[in-house]
């Protein structure tokens, strides 16, 4: 439907005003050449914004891509970087308008437009340092949506201890959804999920070797989990940070009392 239309069954008293927002905010895309249309009403649709996946993306597209976003809404996070795409990020955009992840495997592009933030709050919790990459991506997406965020990493069950230590920080600041990432057995989100009252996501991580590598024995143990939790993909850091992220916002709706 075009938003001539829209605007003359409003007018006509043909359509609710509310049902008209939201055929326009459905059809809110920006065209880049004919590589992508950016889907620039995505966080008023769904509470969840539009990223960008580089991977498989040529590194000069994800620029033109970032830009458009920008001009759009003033900020975009860009996922699965290679050092191709790094570079070209860097030759295309001031330093003071990019903000990387720990390993720089993600970047966020904006022009000084804030996150309005929600007062929704998720924990990010890793079984080893190899995960971390992973637990970044589902840490700045939860931030791009407006969360706290309260990082713990390597606090695997190989040494429970650290656990234990650890999760006192959460009594401080209480999330409201807690993602858990592990490769391996993965187990640690289980074990999260029976000391907390709160959503855990567990997101099963492609480490490991042998029998049940690349993420699969992770994935399996998750989903025989004897507690209760929520399984995302293997390495799916973005879906487990939204899913989150949408948890949290909630919460802090209700809360607000909206």
């Amino acid at each position: 439907m075009e938003l001539k239309n829209i605007l003359t069954k409003v007018r006509d008293n043909e359509m609710e005003p509310e049902m008209a927002e939201a055929h326009i905010r459905s059809m809110g895309y920006v065209p880049v050449s004919d590589i992508a249309k950016v889907d620039i009403f995505r966080r008023h649709r769904t509470g969840i914004m539009e990223a960008i996946l580089a991977e498989g993306k040529d590194p000069q597209d994800v620029v033109e891509i970032a830009k458009a976003q920008v001009a759009a809404t003033g900020r975009v996070l860009i996922t699965r970087l290679g050092s191709g795409h790094r570079e070209a990020l860097e030759s295309n955009f001031n330093q003071e308008g990019l903000e990387w992840s720990l390993h720089k495997n993600l970047a966020v592009v904006h022009d000084g437009t804030p996150v309005p933030q929600t007062g929704g709050i998720v924990a990010i919790i890793t079984a080893g340092t190899a995960d971390i990459d992973v637990a970044e991506e589902a840490r700045m997406v939860a931030c791009e949506m407006g969360c706290e965020t309260i990082a713990i990493y390597d606090v695997g069950v190989a040494g429970f201890h650290r656990l234990v230590g650890e999760m006192l920080k959460l009594q401080d600041r209480k999330p409201d959804a807690i993602v858990v990432a592990a490769g391996r057995e993965g187990t640690l989100p289980t074990v999260v999920s029976g000391l907390v009252d709160v959503p855990v996501i567990g997101v099963p991580v492609s480490t490991g070797y042998g029998a049940g590598a690349k993420g699969e024995a992770a994935l399996l143990s998750m989903l025989q989990s004897c507690s209760v939790l929520s399984v995302v993909n293997i390495d799916a850091g973005f879906v487990a940070g939204s899913f989150a992220a949408r948890i949290a916002n909630t919460v802090a709706r209700a809360r607000n009392g909206e």
